[in-house]
């Protein structure tokens, strides 16, 4: 048999093996694509459903009012005050240690069997209830640090949740720089930590935000932890100004106030039996997606800038 009869005998025998995988790809294209209408058809129909029981609630009354037990009177000042005071205090705390465990276990940590177990439980982390976490911050920040029942514990608490995310996001994006970057770094005489801080994190803050975005996202709408540990389903005052007339002019105090977020709000108006009540919780759930989606623009714009300011 010579090299024409071989060859046209493998491709009579590669023909319908090739054409069934076809098929195989485009029957798995047809799911994914109905898996994916599906999935936004629901999710259009729920927002939907949201806007038309909440937009006639929603009015300048309704942002600067505090909860009444009068559905018509009834606002989300203390909610959407409070659950901004405590993502400030998310960021603060889980990012800078997120980020920073995430460079050192990436570039500084000796691969063995200790950073390899650190790995496994940053990972399993990241997938624990987050009841879980409200329990434990009960006893650590709550009867332990003595933070009582504040918007600081609040916050650590949610930073806790999401700081798994923010490491495993973290070394994703470092791991994506392509070594000929650092090579070239150390080849021009640059430190290690020089490399880290003019090359690698530069290029890796694209992705880093995306965690970041993704992990604040969650914490937003967290509400099982900060039940736990004692946020109030009725609240008729904001906390303390962190600008103050007298000296110093800074107050810490805001920290160590009671409080009270959105998700909170929502729930103590939906178990109640009024349906007006329940319209005050659609408005607070289409309130809660636009703070959502203006912390995720603002994070995407800054990662926008800082990758307009990279040059490759």
């Amino acid at each position: 048999m010579d090299d024409a009869q071989i060859t046209h005998s493998v491709s009579s025998e590669l023909k319908p093996l090739i054409a069934r995988h076809k098929m195989f790809d485009a029957w798995f294209a047809v799911l994914g694509l109905l898996a994916m209408l599906v999935a936004l058809i629901t999710l259009t129909a729920l927002i939907v459903d949201l806007a038309v029981q909440g937009a006639p609630r929603l009015s300048w009354d309704f942002f600067t009012s505090f909860p009444s037990r009068f559905p018509d009177k009834a606002g989300i000042l203390s909610a959407w005050v409070g659950t901004t005071v405590v993502m400030l205090v998310t960021a603060a705390s889980a990012v800078p240690l997120g980020v920073a465990a995430g460079i050192y276990l990436e570039e500084y940590a000796t691969k063995n069997w200790i950073t390899g177990i650190i790995e496994i439980n940053i990972t399993n982390l990241a997938g624990v209830p987050s009841i879980v976490y409200g329990l434990m911050a009960l006893g650590l920040f709550v009867y332990q640090f003595n933070l009582g029942q504040s918007v600081l514990s609040a916050g650590l608490t949610l930073g806790l949740l999401i700081l798994p995310m923010v490491i495993i996001a973290t070394r994703e994006a470092i791991r994506a720089i392509p070594s000929l970057i650092r090579e070239a770094a150390y080849a021009l005489g640059a430190t290690k930590w020089q490399t880290v801080q003019h090359h690698i994190l530069p290029y890796s803050t694209g992705g880093i935000l995306t965690g970041v975005i993704i992990a604040m996202s969650r914490a937003i709408g967290e509400s099982a932890p900060v039940i736990t540990i004692g946020a109030l389903t009725f609240i008729a005052f904001l906390p303390t100004s962190p600008i103050q007339p007298e000296p110093p002019y800074l107050s810490f105090q805001w920290l160590f106030d009671p409080y009270t977020v959105m998700p909170i709000q929502m729930f103590n108006w939906t178990s109640r039996p009024q349906a007006a009540f329940h319209l005050n919780a659609a408005a607070a759930g289409l309130v809660l997606m636009a703070m959502t989606l203006l912390m995720n623009g603002l994070a995407i714009y800054i990662r926008y800038r800082f990758r307009k300011r990279i040059k490759w």
